[in-house]
């Protein structure tokens, strides 16, 4: 099959020459083996866009690139990719990630065992989608064997041959199509229609992958275009039950939360929570993700105090007090504040609570037991109570004043004193 090809000389192109480039490009050439520009970066280069990573693609195996770089005294770092055929060559502190053209023989739905080609449109042909499978040659010449130039063009993502076979590969491609078409797309309602019947009748396959996958998936998604549709989308091909979403999310929230604060850079969880109504919803959505602690911390947060209703003189006032009553990390409650307010939209308060400072507690443990607090979980206990009456005064308690209040606070807590002797 003769591929489609044209040349392309562009300032994105023209920028991913470094000397590193330059350096790494001269040594294949002096041991004659060919090297192409693959997959995204050539996708990013034909939309204009300056490509975050350029990967590479060529026709000489791990060992001769192992020996060839050795020869040329070329650092290689990170060897765990050698098995799928990836070498990464470090040049004037750049990497270089060089992979062997491949086709793949085995896939279990999630990954691959590869055998080693120098044929480009074997290599093409085991890539996702079609704007991703095409080559840039270091001359500037574009290579598309399947159809990807005129797709790009057409703003269509569609899968590279059978899609169903390409699902079946990798489960995880159904989110990777939503995630493009995002990305690519100007019509959002508008999908291939084989594709989608492709995506539903393969859709529980998302179950046998692994929830981190899954969730590096959902949040790029969730910070590209037109999440409210395409979430939508996701649901209505029956994804929502193997991603760990409820049977059905609630979208007109997700839309609503977007539109208000798309241009706030949301965290993909401030985002996603929209969909879900409840913390048991929330923790479900946990199950399956397997996120950080402070995504889950933030993602519980939201749904508690999303419907606080700040209708008072001074609006800034509740998120003030959460920041003493929360427990956890202050940083952590602070960032969490900050994304409540940007899934509420509230840019006049969100600027006045990045630019507040929390005041500092004047009391400590050692000063309480200086004062005749006994140690341990007493301690915990009156300063809890002690920060509730300062937090009340507006911050405005001096040391003293909270001291002379102690005595009736450990009466109320029935704590007795321990005699300092």
């Amino acid at each position: 099959k003769v591929p489609f090809t044209m040349k392309i000389d562009t300032p994105e192109f023209r920028g991913i020459f470094s000397p590193g480039l330059q350096t790494l490009l001269d040594i294949f050439e002096r041991h004659k083996y060919e090297i192409r520009v693959a997959g995204g970066a050539v996708r990013d280069i034909l939309l204009g866009k300056h490509p975050k990573d350029v990967d590479f693609a060529t026709t000489a195996t791990p060992d001769q690139m192992k020996e060839m770089f050795t020869e040329e005294d070329v650092r290689m770092i990170n060897m765990k990719g050698e098995k799928h055929g990836t070498i990464t060559a470090r040049i004037d502190n750049e990497n270089f990630e060089v992979t062997t053209l491949r086709i793949d023989v085995t896939t279990d739905g999630r990954h691959a065992e590869v055998m080693f080609t120098t044929d480009w449109e074997l290599d093409a042909n085991r890539r996702d989608l079609t704007i991703n499978s095409m080559f840039l040659g270091v001359d500037g010449t574009l290579y598309d064997y399947f159809g990807g130039y005129e797709d790009l063009k057409n703003r269509q993502v569609l899968f590279v041959g059978n899609a169903k076979k390409r699902i079946q590969e990798d489960y995880l491609r159904i989110l990777r199509y939503f995630r493009f078409f995002g990305r690519i797309t100007e019509k959002p309602e508008f999908h291939d229609e084989d594709t989608i019947v492709a995506i539903k009748d393969n859709v529980e396959g998302l179950g046998r992958i692994s929830g981190e996958r899954i969730w590096q998936e959902l949040s790029k998604i969730s910070s590209g275009n037109y999440v409210g549709s395409i979430i939508q989308k996701i649901t209505e091909v029956g994804a929502a039950p193997y991603i760990g979403l409820p049977k059905d999310p609630n979208i007109n929230e997700l839309k609503c939360v977007w539109e208000r604060g798309k241009n706030l850079n949301m965290h993909p969880l401030t985002v996603l929570v929209s969909l879900l109504n409840s913390q048991q919803e929330m923790m479900t959505f946990h199950a399956r993700c397997k996120f950080s602690t402070f995504e889950r911390e933030l993602g519980l947060f939201i749904v508690e105090h999303r419907n606080t209703d700040c209708k008072s003189d001074n609006p800034l006032r509740p998120y003030q007090i959460l920041i003493f009553k929360t427990d956890g990390k202050l940083s952590d409650t602070r960032a969490h504040i900050i994304e409540l307010l940007k899934y509420k939209a509230d840019l006049a308060l969100l600027h006045e609570f990045k630019t507040w400072e929390p005041p500092k507690f004047p009391l400590n443990g050692n000063l309480l037991k200086e004062h005749g607090v006994p140690v341990g979980k007493p301690i915990g206990r009156v300063m809890k109570e002690l920060k509730l009456h300062w937090i009340e005064t507006d911050f405005k308690m001096t040391q003293d004043e909270l001291i002379e209040l102690l005595p009736k606070v450990m009466e109320e807590l029935n704590i007795k004193t321990q005699s300092m002797n």
